[in-house]
């Protein structure tokens, strides 16, 4: 499977499914599955019994607990602000942008690096 557009700390819409239209930000990417955990989308409850922690000697207490749980990538589009300050969805792209990069040795050249970037409002994404 090819990489993600999407990473970690990327603002992103819901398209489809049964939290269609809700914005979050992503908690965490599975390229192996092809999946990626929203904050606040597909939530779960488990059931989970009190715990002993040895180390401290004290009782975690259990009961109702509710986490998110992954979602397919395809489901989700990234969301940027525009000029005006309204979260747009967008596509992302790429660009090669001029950087000053710094040797081992202190001494510093002119380079490039690869940026994503926001095709509706050509901005990059950070």
């Amino acid at each position: 499977m090819a990489g993600f557009r999407i990473r970690k700390g990327d603002s992103v819409k819901v398209i489809a499914g049964d939290d269609k239209g809700v914005v979050g930000d992503v908690l965490a990417i599975y390229p192996e599955t092809g999946k990626v955990k929203v904050s606040g989308v597909n939530l779960i409850r488990r059931n989970v019994k009190d715990r002993y922690d040895p180390r401290t000697g004290r009782t975690i207490k259990g009961g109702l607990i509710s986490s998110e749980a992954p979602i397919d990538a395809s489901n989700v589009q990234p969301v940027v602000r525009n000029d005006k300050g309204d979260r747009v969805v967008t596509r992302v792209g790429s660009e090669r942008a001029e950087a000053t990069k710094t040797r081992p040795d202190g001494s510093t050249y002119a380079g490039t690096r690869g940026t994503r970037v926001a095709r509706k409002t050509g901005k990059e994404i950070r």
